[in-house]
């Protein structure tokens, strides 16, 4: 594969630089099995809409022909649960849940990682990504299939994690 390298030119990385090192949606950490693509859940409302409304052009344009964002606030509305189901930024750096590499947190890194980039910090998001499975488990014993008003924080959560939470 031919290497590339992504210059990211928005608020929070000006001139941040990053290696594509595998094609997109391709060759996957075997442990790392996400449900939903970023252009899904993107197009299924996550974080309120206001996620990367600034960093828009680092990926590919038909990410957000379907997305549902509003640059100007976060807004529950637009989740595919109409519930708030995020914290602050600043509680994801208190925890230390925030890798410099990726500033917005781990939706971030799923971006990166599915475009290609494979970093030191992919085991550490791997494995945040496969504890959530646990919230899975919570579902299929606490509803009824595809019963979309049972615990939908904990769908909309899920669905923020790149699990199709609408399957359980």
């Amino acid at each position: 594969m031919i290497h590339a390298t992504v210059t990211v030119h928005d608020r929070m990385q000006p001139n941040y630089r990053y290696l594509l090192s595998e094609p997109e949606g391709e060759h996957f950490d075997e442990r790392f099995s996400p449900e939903l693509t970023p252009k899904e859940m993107l197009a299924l409302g996550v974080f309120g809409g206001k996620y990367m409304t600034d960093c828009r052009s680092e990926f590919p344009a038909d990410w957000f022909r379907e997305a549902r964002l509003c640059p100007e606030r976060h807004d529950p509305a637009l989740n595919c649960f109409g519930v708030l189901a995020s914290q602050p930024l600043s509680v994801w750096r208190a925890k230390g849940w925030i890798h410099p590499d990726d500033p917005r947190g781990w939706f971030q890194w799923y971006c990166r990682y599915y475009l290609g980039r494979r970093s030191g910090d992919d085991d550490r998001q791997i494995r945040r990504w496969a504890a959530m499975s646990r919230h899975v488990a919570q579902l299929v014993k606490n509803c009824r299939a595809g019963d979309a008003a049972c615990r939908a924080r904990q769908r909309q959560a899920l669905l923020q994690w790149a699990y199709d939470s609408r399957r359980y």
